[in-house]
């Protein structure tokens, strides 16, 4: 594969620029800061207007059939300016679901509301004392009639709070095997019995818990057959793991230049050296990325090679933030915005992201035994039993 940007894609790089220049105003990144939602409607509905939402999914999808490498500079820029993106990216990962194993009624009523920036899809996956073992799932949802009816409650279900529907996993056969009997649907947050309730995180970015209370819906919202639910999740995380945090890195860095480029930055022990390690990793990260997003056209959509590239790119992050963050010392410490912060607080910001990034899309200790399982073919490991 060709690791270099095409002259079209540099001029896109160029235009997202501008955007950013003229959209990413104080009074957005105030809402969000006040909000803990890394999205802003109004942010959104700028990007919906440009054609960059869904941008490389077909026409006659709502989108323009653009390539892959041109759709990740726009997310690669709008990231490492610190542009609310959590609406555009949770969003267009349930999209790509619906898109390989949504009904053509779903893929027409979803795929284009989703690229004019009307939609916004939230993921509801994880639940209260499972971890990262997504599949040992509570949350019912039974058969009534034509329809469901689905009892339950999830937790870290981001964007919940401003979306329309929830990509809910649920178990509709509590007798089949642990990674059989699951279903995903589309909840939508109007439903009776839906309802939600914020957790702030040590970032400041909110995520949330959602309770379902015997919430009814119509068998159109199931997202693929009945059963599938496992097997189609695992179609979606391979497009919520990839090198979207090589942007994190790229932010740092930039932080990083901007407090050594004052007088004060030669306090800090081995700046230089600290700043170095940064860039490499930063630059190792962009190119795991960039082969994540080419796989993703593959039979396997780039799923080995998303998850290295997210789990290579948050252990940096959360490495190089530390240290970048130890070489200011003192004037490291202020919050973003306070007088006298280094680099305006944006390096201690970018290390309390960093200690959540590594549990996105699955923790670090999971995904490293995905990928020996899937990449070196190594069997299961036994977990080890008390003593």
């Amino acid at each position: 594969m060709d690791f270099a940007a095409d002259a079209g894609a540099e001029a896109l790089r160029e235009e997202v620029r501008g955007f950013v220049r003229e959209h990413l105003t104080a009074d957005v990144l105030e809402r969000v800061a006040s909000t803990g939602d890394y999205h802003d409607r109004e942010f959104h509905s700028a990007l919906a207007a440009r054609g960059w939402v869904g941008a490389h999914w077909r026409v006659e999808e709502g989108g323009r059939g653009w390539d892959r490498a041109r759709t990740d500079v726009i997310y690669e820029e709008l990231a490492s300016a610190g542009a609310p993106t959590e609406g555009l990216a949770i969003t267009q990962i349930v999209g790509e679901a619906v898109r390989r194993v949504g009904t053509e009624e779903q893929r027409r009523r979803l795929l284009a509301p989703i690229c004019r920036g009307e939609l916004l899809l939230a993921l509801g996956y994880t639940e209260p004392g499972s971890g990262s073992d997504l599949a040992s799932v509570r949350t019912g949802a039974t058969r009534d009639g034509a329809g469901w009816v689905i009892n339950g409650q999830k937790i870290f279900t981001t964007l919940a709070g401003e979306a329309d529907h929830v990509f809910l996993l649920a178990r509709t056969d509590a007798d089949a095997p642990k990674h059989a009997g699951l279903t995903l649907f589309l909840v939508p947050t109007t439903a009776e019995g839906f309802s939600v309730a914020p957790i702030l995180t040590l970032s400041g970015q909110r995520t949330n818990v959602t309770y379902y209370s015997d919430v009814r819906v119509g068998d159109e919202a199931r997202v693929g057959g009945e059963g599938q639910g496992w097997e189609i999740v695992n179609v979606a995380l391979a497009f919520e793991r990839g090198g979207e945090f090589a942007a994190q890195l790229r932010r740092l860095v930039t932080a990083a230049v901007t407090w050594g480029r004052d007088g004060d930055a030669a306090a800090g022990a081995g700046f230089h050296a600290r700043l170095g390690r940064a860039v490499a990793a930063a630059e190792v990260a962009r190119l795991l990325g960039v082969r994540a997003s080419w796989s993703r056209s593959s039979a396997g959509a780039g799923a080995v090679e998303g998850t290295m590239a997210k789990v290579y790119g948050t252990e940096a992050l959360l490495r190089e933030s530390r240290s970048l963050l130890d070489a200011t010392g003192v004037r490291g410490l202020p919050n973003r915005g306070a007088a006298g912060a280094a680099a305006g607080g944006e390096l201690q910001h970018l290390y309390r992201e960093s200690q959540i990034a590594t549990i996105y899309g699955g923790t670090s200790e999971v995904l490293l035994t995905l990928i020996a399982q899937q990449r070196l073919g190594l069997p299961r490991g036994r977990r080890p039993t008390g003593g």
